[in-house]
């Protein structure tokens, strides 16, 4: 049996530059991968079959059944596999649970298929499935642009934990489409934010970048009912400062102390808030 592993991934920065002729936006961010993970485990099989203990999944509406059925199109295997997943990222949060998994799927696969791809040929596939998918192939600390397909992987930011609320708020599926159209030219941004916080990884410093925006920040409490009162509660449990994770309503702070972090945690808790204490992750290592 393989198994990969699938992390969460938060927006360090995300800054968005204008709508695009094609219908996109143009998006300057900074993304991180962090030690919350699904686990994906996969055998050989005669067909294709998908098992998981999260009830609420559903194979059909995922990526995960698109990165399968894209491998095999493009590669013309006509091998099975059964995949086992183990579900850990919330559902729908904007930690990006769904795109790690289809990117752990293509990884997967091609070293249990013996596909040999490499890591430019899964760049390439995971780009025909989504731009989150395509910055999970390498995980780590990575500037992303463009529509998100234009990724540069960076230094590593220095080790930092990461406490994250997941609020109970609704949380539909089209939320981030409703988060894009909420956006006024007032909230665009020339990629400044970014470009800062890639000039000190880049510097290698070592330092902790106090760096963080999110523009959804600004629309988030129009589209997620109840979320203020949530980000409040965040802040009074010791947080700094809050961000929404992604498109959210996950919600997130990076604390470098240890006892200060478990003491946010602790707190949240203590509240009946569903969070996970976590850090910050290096980039993933090609399998073997």
């Amino acid at each position: 049996m393989l198994t990969v592993l699938a992390p969460a991934k938060i927006n360090l920065t995300l800054e968005v530059l204008g709508e695009r002729p094609d219908g996109f936006h143009e998006i300057r961010s900074v993304i991180q991968t962090i030690n919350l993970c699904d686990s994906l485990s996969f055998q050989s099989s005669q067909s294709i079959k998908f098992e998981c203990d999260e009830p609420n999944w559903v194979p059909e509406e995922s990526l995960l059944s698109r990165a399968v059925g894209l491998l095999q199109r493009v590669t013309g295997c006509s091998k099975g596999a059964t995949i086992e997943v183990s579900k850990h990222i919330p559902l729908v949060s904007g930690l990006g649970g769904d795109s790690s998994g289809a990117a752990a799927v293509l990884r997967g696969l091609s070293k249990l298929w013996g596909l040999g791809l490499s890591q430019e040929e899964l760049l390439e596939l995971a780009l025909q499935l989504g731009s989150d998918v395509a910055f999970l192939v390498y995980g780590g600390t990575a500037l992303v642009e463009g529509r998100g397909e234009v990724i540069t992987p960076l230094h590593s930011l220095p080790h930092m934990l990461v406490v994250l609320m997941m609020p109970p708020v609704p949380r539909a599926k089209g939320k981030t489409q409703r988060l894009y159209a909420s956006l006024k030219t007032s909230h665009y941004t020339q990629g400044q934010i970014t470009y800062r916080l890639v000039g000190l990884l880049t510097g290698g410093r070592g330092v902790i970048p106090p760096i963080q925006f999110n523009v959804f920040d600004g629309v988030a409490f129009d589209c997620f009912a109840g979320l203020e009162e949530y980000w409040q509660q965040f802040l009074k449990a010791g947080a700094q400062e809050v961000h929404l994770a992604g498109s959210g309503p996950a919600l997130f702070t990076l604390v470098e102390d240890k006892t200060e972090a478990e003491k946010i945690y602790d707190n949240l808790q203590k509240q009946g808030l569903e969070s996970y204490l976590t850090e910050t992750l290096e980039a993933v290592e090609p399998l073997e």
